[in-house]
């Protein structure tokens, strides 16, 4: 098996969206605001190559949006999904699977892309499967008043309409054994229901990709939490359940949107779950 950070591009969001209730004046120290509040952001992906399959977790925001959609986003950098997959000498017609951890348009906006005379919507991935759950895909295509504008249906119809979507089981419980990918699966509903966190074996270490559950280094304190869950509460429990099992096993926490840490090890303190070791994907994967 191999391994590779796949950058899919940057954004800005707002700090105080990121982080909820928790003041600036603390959230800060982490992740620094710019004068108009909005703080660093990578979507960061994982590309995983196990034998003849090649799996991405999760690809970023995409191009087939408006100048105007965009612009609320402010793109930074050069990083692209494809430059990024032609630095570790792939193409997205690798790719046989694209595991979705979420519905977001910043998690799975770049599955789907315009048809070459942009008349419609057809798969980015054509040879690829695409991998949601059945509750998710209910909560995303049926979606609640809150979170419709990070559901778009351009980025979601497409896949089913494909017919190359398909399904996870569901777990009995939070954690689940997924024979269909060679992974194991934390799920976590409070950020969104049915978020699917991968937990990858690799070299004898535990790679878990840590989506939103922990979208930076600077929400590892457990009330730091985004004001984009829609069950807070919920969350509370999930992460301090994730967090005092990457403690206890030595989980290595790839962050899809940290901008500045990639993948961090964390230790049980007097005052929670707190950082331990940051290391770059280059030191973990090679």
């Amino acid at each position: 098996m191999n391994l590779f950070p796949i950058n899919a591009g940057n954004l800005k969001l707002d700090g105080g969206a990121m982080f909820g209730v928790v003041p600036k004046s603390l959230w800060q120290k982490t992740n620094p605001a710019d004068a108009n509040n909005m703080i660093d952001i990578a979507t960061r992906c994982l590309l995983i190559e196990d034998g003849n399959r090649l799996i991405l977790i999760d690809n970023g925001m995409g191009d087939k949006q408006s100048e105007k959609f965009f612009s609320y986003y402010h793109l930074w950098g050069n990083h692209t999904l494809d430059g990024s997959l032609k630095a570790h000498g792939f193409h997205r017609d690798d790719i046989t699977d694209v595991f979705l951890t979420h519905l977001h348009f910043d998690h799975c906006g770049g599955s789907v892309q315009w048809n070459t005379n942009k008349t419609g919507y057809e798969p980015a991935f054509k040879n690829a499967h695409f991998w949601s759950n059945k509750d998710h895909w209910l909560w995303a295509t049926q979606p609640n008043r809150r979170e419709k504008a990070s559901f778009l249906k351009e980025n979601i119809i497409p896949l089913e309409e494909s017919g190359q979507l398909k399904f996870t089981s569901l777990p009995e419980n939070d954690l689940q054994n997924n024979s269909e990918l060679g992974f194991d699966i934390f799920f976590a509903s409070g950020h969104t229901d049915k978020q699917m966190i991968p937990l990858v074996k690799y070299k004898g270490k535990t790679i878990a990709f840590m989506a939103d559950l922990l979208p930076t280094a600077g929400h590892l304190p457990l009330p730091y939490i985004m004001g984009y869950d829609t069950r807070p509460l919920l969350t509370l429990n999930e992460k301090e359940k994730f967090l005092n099992l990457a403690a206890d096993n030595n989980y290595y926490l790839f962050l899809e949107h940290d901008a500045n840490n990639e993948i961090i090890t964390v230790k049980k303190t007097e005052k929670g779950v707190r950082l331990d070791t940051v290391y770059t994907t280059e030191e973990i994967f090679n």
